[in-house]
């Protein structure tokens, strides 16, 4: 079986383009637009990873990070931010709000497939 990586992306595009290179890569996308969408999936079926889009509209991505750090069950489970803020403050910003990574926009893939193997080095048994 493979990883469950939980997109949360609320830009159709980009929310494709994700799930395509993660299912070429051997993971398995579920999406959400919105963080209640997101918070729905991890009711439905926990992820192994979140890659949240830290701007969901109006909505701010890292909410979801902190509710993400504040349940003992997931307190582990890696989120790397994908976001198109890419200065040094907005990544430290990022990496405060309990984000174990950052990756900016136009997404460097080397750089999110070197995180997720980090993150996620051996396949999923159960």
């Amino acid at each position: 079986m493979n990883h469950r990586i939980l997109v949360v992306e609320d830009n159709l595009l980009n929310r494709e383009l994700l799930c395509d290179w993660l299912e070429t890569e051997g993971f398995t996308a579920v999406t959400a637009a919105t963080i209640k969408e997101a918070i729905d999936a991890f009711e439905n079926r926990a992820p192994h990873a979140v890659l949240l889009d830290v701007q969901l509209g109006l909505e701010d991505g890292l909410s979801l990070a902190a509710w993400i750090r504040g349940d003992l069950r997931f307190r582990s489970l890696p989120v790397i931010a994908v976001t198109a803020h890419a200065m040094i403050t907005d990544q430290q910003r990022v990496l405060q709000a309990g984000c174990n990574a950052c990756v900016s926009k136009p997404i460097d893939f080397k750089l999110l497939r070197e995180h997720l193997q980090a993150f996620l080095p051996d396949p999923v048994l159960t």
